[in-house]
């Protein structure tokens, strides 16, 4: 039996042995085993986007596609958003509320005077940039002075984040937050003149650009008040004429009353004496009082009885294994310490030891992602707790958090707390479990281009932690995550992501030895520069690219890369040759791309023209290259095939004209009329291959001897002393064999024949020129010489030719026109 086309009723196709229906494949009797039927193709998610006049496919197969957008079918015009749109798009970017009870709401104590301040300033339309020290509470004065600020601006306040942002990023985002266009991402100048229309009060925080950048951002915005919240580390503009307020720490009273608030009861006295020394530590950073405050608040929960501990958090033990033990019971519960000044300076690690092991596996993953912490949709895939979700509002409850835009990332100094405590010790295995994790995620089709690009931060991560990581596997790991996320962020015009996510994973593709992939994102980055308007940096992506995929025989691949760097070459205005250069040996035909012509250019002149039976192949020698061809008009060109064809039939007989001039000028010697006649002393060549030759016969169909004779006396020999090549003027023994005297004139009762010397002392011409090419004459002289004239004198009629044995004191005859015709008139002269 075939093994490969078995009998239909092995698979149902015949008879059914269980009573089943006729022709279907029997169901498996395990529910949870592979399908082997038709199974569905995996969507690839294909998006379309338009960047300026450019038209992007996002092709995550074979690497994304850029042409020129269709005459007709531009994107739409954007449209300004209008106050409710605004609203839901800034709740959209809101950081995600945390499960559990909600934490309570903190006043802002003495900043009332900077607050009011601010205010004043951004309604006089200046921009100000807020500086302070980490913790200082430049976050919680931004959300107060933009509420303050709400009715100010026609179009609103507008809310960014500035982490990780470049200005182009920042302009983006601006524009996102004003104007509604989906699936479209302006040019650079139509950018900049729908930014100048914007009229906003703009608050970024952790803003990371300064000097120039700064400068170009704000004169981007003329219309537009910022508020700039950065660290003291940054650069300020040059030329921006920014305000600059200081925001410094809380008196020794605020910081007392902020951790009241935070504890929700009256201090003790021994707590207000702690927190005294800890006002003097921190230099009255609220963080630091809030933190304090929670470290309070777990303390009191200590102290209570164990079953009433943590009730809000039923999910998780009441007490951690690594705590510290209880000192001795009072009579109301516990009696726990109050932390060290040491311990409330730096309280992460303290209140981390006091949290579930879901938060505490949370905060490790947050350490290997450089303080990044995952949404809370992802812990429990990453911790493997079902209710890991939870352990995100337990980290905020704690002040361990703070809010970065979209998403949540560590406080201030927190994470260098966690790395000293010993959180980081197996970072590159969480971060690798998060890579997989995110690898996963961005490539199902149910997730959406925008929720991975509010998540690229923590993805971006990932990628960086795992590159220059020594664990095996690593790279392929950072390769795979890159290679599903990046198209999800270039779909979602996250396009600060997809540049940092193909460059990372390039260079996890050069390290893992990856050169597909590789290929690709040099694909895609030329791409990418192609689309924001660079040029040099396509061209330079893309060629490499195409080297690398054709070394692997990537067919689409490399039609891709092809295309774009055709769209490069016409929007950069410079053409690349269409073919290989053509050799030194070969005639040059000039191929030139002008206007109103197809691509390719008009065809050149055929180089060979086809003979006919009847005619002698012509031999063209191949000519050098010459200069580069100059520019001509569109005119020049539009004359088609059949002016080209001339042309060239043109120039073939010019090139025939030309040798044959240069061969009666190379045989001719000058004026010399009687080199050209034989004399009885030569003879005709002894050449084996001129045997059998037939003669040239003329109309009556006799041999005409005048012909014979011209056709020798062309070649003269090179012993003969009136030969050109050794003397200038002929032998004065030198007779011709038609009769005619050395003063080359002719004897009596015989006439001159064509070919010889007329009475003037000039050959007659001849009857037919020689169609062979010339020969170089021997150099070499000969090694006999005529002894004793001729015994007999010329006879009238024509010479008989030489005996086949007789010994001439002539040399063999090496004709320089046409040895073939002389040794055939020769041979078949009839008087011999």
């Amino acid at each position: 039996m075939d093994p490969t086309h078995r009998a239909p009723d092995e698979y149902g196709q015949g008879h059914d042995r269980s009573g089943g229906e006729t022709g279907h494949r029997r169901p498996s009797r395990d529910s949870g085993g592979a399908d082997f039927g038709p199974q569905t193709p995996q969507q690839v998610r294909v998006v379309q986007l338009t960047a300026g006049d450019l038209l992007l496919t996002i092709n995550p197969v074979d690497g994304s596609e850029v042409e020129a957008i269709p005459p007709g079918s531009g994107p739409d015009a954007p449209v300004r958003r209008t106050a409710a749109e605004r609203a839901d798009h800034e709740r959209a970017g809101a950081p995600p509320v945390p499960a559990g009870p909600p934490a309570p709401q903190l006043p802002l104590l003495e900043r009332q005077e900077e607050r009011e301040h601010l205010v004043r300033l951004l309604a006089r339309g200046r921009s100000v940039r807020l500086t302070g020290q980490p913790g200082s509470g430049r976050t919680a004065l931004l959300d107060a002075v933009a509420s303050d600020c709400a009715d100010l601006a026609p179009d609103g306040v507008v809310r960014l984040n500035g982490r990780g942002r470049t200005g182009a990023d920042l302009l983006h985002a601006l524009f996102d937050a004003v104007y509604k266009a989906p699936g479209h991402r302006p040019a650079r100048d139509e950018l900049l003149a729908l930014v100048r229309g914007i009229g906003a009060v703009v608050t970024v925080d952790d803003l990371e650009i300064g000097g120039a950048a700064l400068d170009e951002l704000l004169a981007a915005t003329p219309e537009c008040a910022f508020l700039l919240a950065a660290t003291t580390d940054t650069t300020p503009g040059v030329d921006g004429h920014l305000e600059e307020v200081l925001l410094a720490g809380l008196g020794r009273g605020a910081s007392l009353a902020l951790l009241e608030k935070v504890v929700e009861r009256p201090l003790t006295e021994e707590e207000r004496n702690w927190a005294g020394d800890l006002w003097f530590e921190s230099e009255g950073l609220p963080l630091r009082f809030v933190q304090a405050g929670s470290l309070l608040v777990q303390r009191d929960r200590l102290s209570a009885a164990p079953e009433e501990a943590f009730d809000e958090y039923d999910y998780f033990e009441p007490r951690a294994d690594d705590a510290p033990p209880p000192a001795a019971p009072s009579a109301d519960g516990l009696d726990v310490p109050l932390p060290s000044l040491g311990e409330g300076a730096a309280p992460a690690e303290l209140l981390a030891s006091r949290l579930s092991e879901a938060a505490r596996a949370t905060l490790r993953f947050a350490v290997a992602l450089g303080g990044e912490v995952p949404h809370q949709a992802h812990l429990p895939a990453l911790v493997g707790d079902t209710h890991a979700d939870a352990a995100l509002g337990e980290l905020a409850g704690c002040h361990l958090l703070s809010p970065a835009g979209p998403r949540y990332r560590l406080a201030a100094g927190v994470l260098a707390q966690l790395v000293a405590a010993g959180y980081e010790d197996e970072a590159a295995t969480h971060a690798r479990t998060a890579a997989q994790h995110y690898a996963w995620w961005t490539s199902h089709p149910s997730v959406t281009p925008q929720r991975a690009v509010a998540e690229s931060d923590a993805i971006v991560a990932a990628l960086a932690r795992l590159v220059p990581g020594d664990e095996a596997g690593a790279a392929s790991a950072a390769v795979l995550l890159a290679r599903s996320a990046s198209p999800a962020f270039a779909a979602g015009l996250g396009w600060g992501a997809w540049e940092r996510a193909l460059r990372i994973g390039q260079e996890a593709a050069r390290i893992a030895g990856e050169v597909a992939e590789e290929a690709y994102f040099h694909h895609e980055l030329g791409v990418l520069a192609l689309c924001t308007g660079n040029p040099d940096r396509a061209r330079t992506e893309l060629e490499t690219s195409i080297g690398m995929r054709g070394v692997l025989a990537d067919k689409s691949g490399a039609v891709a890369g092809r295309r774009a760097l055709a769209l490069v070459a016409d929007r950069s205005g410079d053409f690349a040759p269409l073919g290989g250069a053509p050799s030194g040996d070969e005639a040059t035909a000039v191929r030139q791309d002008l206007p109103g012509t197809p691509p390719g250019g008009i065809p050149g002149a055929p180089l060979f023209l086809r003979n006919t039976a009847e005619e002698e192949p012509t031999v063209i020698s191949s000519l050098p290259p010459g200069p580069a061809a100059r520019k001509v008009s569109g005119r020049a060109v539009l004359g088609g095939a059949r002016r080209n064809l001339a042309a060239a039939g043109a120039g073939a007989l010019l090139i025939a004209v030309l040798g044959t001039v240069v061969t009666l000028g190379v045989t001719s010697d000058g004026d010399e009329p009687d080199s050209r006649n034989v004399t009885t002393e030569q003879t005709a060549t002894e050449d084996p291959t001129d045997d059998g030759m037939p003669a040239d016969e003329t109309d009556d169909g006799s041999s005409p001897t005048g012909a014979a004779t011209d056709e020798t006396s062309a070649a003269p020999s090179a012993s003969d002393p009136a030969s050109p090549s050794t003397s200038g003027s002929p032998s004065p023994s030198a007779s011709s064999s038609s009769g005619t005297s050395p003063t080359g004139e002719p004897t009596d009762g015989e006439s001159s024949t064509p070919g010889e010397p007329t009475p003037t002392g000039k050959p007659t011409k001849p009857t037919k020129p020689p169609t062979t090419p010339p020969t170089t004459p021997p150099t070499t002289p000969p090694t006999e010489t005529p002894t004793t004239p001729p015994t007999e004198p010329p006879t009238d009629g024509p010479e008989p030719p030489p005996a086949e044995n007789s010994s001439s004191a002539s040399g063999p005859v090496e004709s320089a026109s046409a040895p073939v015709e002389s040794a055939s008139a020769s041979e078949s002269d009839p008087a011999a």
